[in-house]
This record gives structure tokens, sequence and C-alpha cells, in this order.
């Protein structure tokens, strides 16, 4: 009965790992991808827009 207790962990685990797998490659495109890549897009252009430019460096 020890291999069934030595067992059941990494079965669950890959279990779960495959579940998880399903379950990102399923979200992926699909009717909502245009507006998370508009709230992505806006994002990024909200943070470059809000970031201050650097000092320019000066070399010897």
């Amino acid at each position: 009965m020890d291999y069934v207790s030595a067992l059941v962990p990494p079965v669950v685990m890959a279990v779960l790992f495959i579940a998880v797998i399903r379950v990102i490659v399923k979200t992926q495109g699909g009717a909502n991808k245009a507006k998370e890549d508009a709230a992505v897009d806006a994002a990024l252009a909200q943070a470059e827009a809000t970031r201050q430019p650097s000092a320019p460096r000066t070399e010897s």
C-alpha cells in the first residue's frame, strides 16, 4: 500500500497540469481575443505615455 501513497501526489499533479494546459489552449483566440488585445494595447499605450524620457548619457 505504500506504493499507492507514493504515486498519488505525482498523478494528481500531472492531472492538474494537463487541466491547466487545456484551459490555456482553449482560451487562446475566440470571441474575446479582440477585446483582450485591445485591453493590452491600451495598457501599453498608457504605460508609454506616462514613461518619463531618460536623461541622455554622457560618455567619456
